[in-house]
């Protein structure tokens, strides 16, 4: 595991007043007192224990260090709220930067012992994490909770337990070059045709930039694929009556989803040649900054990029098909989550539920980098500050969270085969039932 600290110079940040440090002494005291098989102690029975112990137990509070564990830009904006908190506590903050594979980082470490108190990540990963028992469930009240979105608040429930405090939503979005397109596409068979002239004239290289495949270029990308696929009449899996994922209702290698890639194929490299293997989102997001095409299917992670390339853009919902239903996004939400083996429990979720949970940290981590807030105070501010935030919330109202569920990981690999196979122009019927077949495979269905 490569772990990189962070080393940055303090920054100002508010004063975050908590009363954890006595509580947390008061909590080890007990915990130390509470040797037998009954568990605690009564409180007054606390009171009796002996001054050297006692003192042992503010000198382990003192002592404590709250480690979270980010990538390099969620890191560096945390930075002096985790300080802060610190300071008021009179513990110490660790933050540490894991760039890369975070998920199975975090699994490794923490069966070893050696895991973080905090995690930043996405919510899709609630699923696995629950299954193998790693995080805990948020300790905060329904009005708290109410502050934000609907469609983050969904994405952090699991099995009717909230597992993560969310800070930010994330959706595709279809990017347009306006010098080149004045006019939104109101369907995928418009985009198109208008991507396909603009092409035949010379004015743009590929008709749209449309990420089909991973960055190695060697699979499908299910994730980009998503929005045509359900616009198709496809569906991955189906909702149980609470609208959770419903993993025994599979939708890959039903009628249904074939007719949906039947749809994806009308404009794969034997159709319309819209939908390429060699489009992934680095390439795609390279054409679009450089006028190279008119149409970018991507997420708000490609704002500064736009930006700085200086192209006159707008943002509006990725088109469905005509006569299709609407184009469903996945939405990702990121979240703090409290690590159920980290050594600082209570200090995690004081810190997550409290300090990560403000607006302050969510307007930060918004000036950071442009993703709409998940609480509905800092989405407000992000929306007053930048008027594409309302777009990507518009383009949300169709998406859908992506399944957090364990049974998702059957899914991928199967699915991205599936999608480089149609794009590539094989008959459709016999690849996504041969899909369906890998996934039920996965998920031990073999009758």
């Amino acid at each position: 595991m490569r772990r990189i600290f962070e080393a940055l110079a303090p920054r100002p940040a508010p004063r975050l007043v908590s009363g954890l440090a006595l509580g947390l002494a008061a909590c080890l005291a007990l915990t130390a007192c509470g040797g037998g098989a009954g568990g605690g102690t009564a409180t007054g029975e606390a009171s009796s224990a002996a001054p050297a112990e006692n003192a042992e137990n503010a000198e382990a509070a003192e002592n404590a260090t709250l480690t979270i564990w980010a990538d390099q830009k969620r890191s560096e904006t945390l930075k002096p709220f985790a300080d802060a908190f610190a300071k008021e506590n009179g513990v110490k903050a660790d933050i540490v930067v894991v760039a890369q594979n975070q998920q199975q980082t975090f699994v490794t470490a923490s069966q070893a012992g050696k895991g973080p108190d905090v995690l930043v990540g996405a919510h899709d990963w609630i699923g696995n994490l629950v299954q193998n028992g790693l995080i805990d469930p948020i300790q905060m009240p329904r009005d708290q909770l109410d502050g934000y979105v609907d469609v983050a608040r969904s994405a952090v429930t699991y099995d009717g337990q909230v597992y993560g405090v969310p800070y930010a939503v994330e959706n595709l979005a279809l990017y347009r070059n306006t010098d080149l397109a004045p006019e939104a596409p109101k369907t995928f068979d418009e985009l198109v045709a208008t991507g396909a002239k603009l092409k035949a004239a010379g004015e743009v290289k590929e008709i749209v930039g449309y990420p089909i495949s991973q960055q190695d270029g060697q699979s499908g990308d299910t994730y980009h694929m998503y929005p045509l696929y359900t616009s198709g009449g496809g569906h991955l899996f189906g909702t149980t009556p609470n609208g959770d994922p419903d993993p025994a209702d599979l939708g890959v290698g039903t009628p249904e989803s074939i007719a949906a890639f039947e749809r994806v194929a009308e404009f794969g490299e034997k159709g319309a040649g819209a939908l390429k293997r060699s489009l992934t989102s680095d390439n795609s997001a390279a054409l679009f900054a450089e006028g190279k095409t008119a149409f970018m299917v991507s997420g708000p992670w490609r704002l500064a990029d736009v930006r700085t390339a200086g192209v006159k853009y707008d943002v509006t919902p990725v088109p469905g098909f005509k006569g299709g239903g609407p184009a469903r996004s996945f939405v990702g939400v990121q979240a703090f989550f409290v690590a159920s083996k980290g050594r600082n429990k209570a200090l995690a979720q004081e810190f997550v539920t409290n300090t990560l949970a403000s607006p302050e940290v969510s307007q930060a981590l918004f000036d950071a980098e442009p993703r709409m807030p998940a609480l509905k105070s800092a989405l407000a501010y992000a929306s007053a500050k930048d008027p594409d935030v309302a777009k990507f919330e518009a383009a949300a109202e169709n998406g859908v969270p992506l399944p957090a569920i364990p049974q998702m990981v059957a899914v991928w690999g199967p699915f991205n085969t599936l999608i480089h196979a149609v794009v590539k122009g094989e008959k459709v019927a016999p690849a996504v039932k041969a899909a369906g077949r890998a996934i039920a495979e996965q998920l031990g269905r073999t009758g």
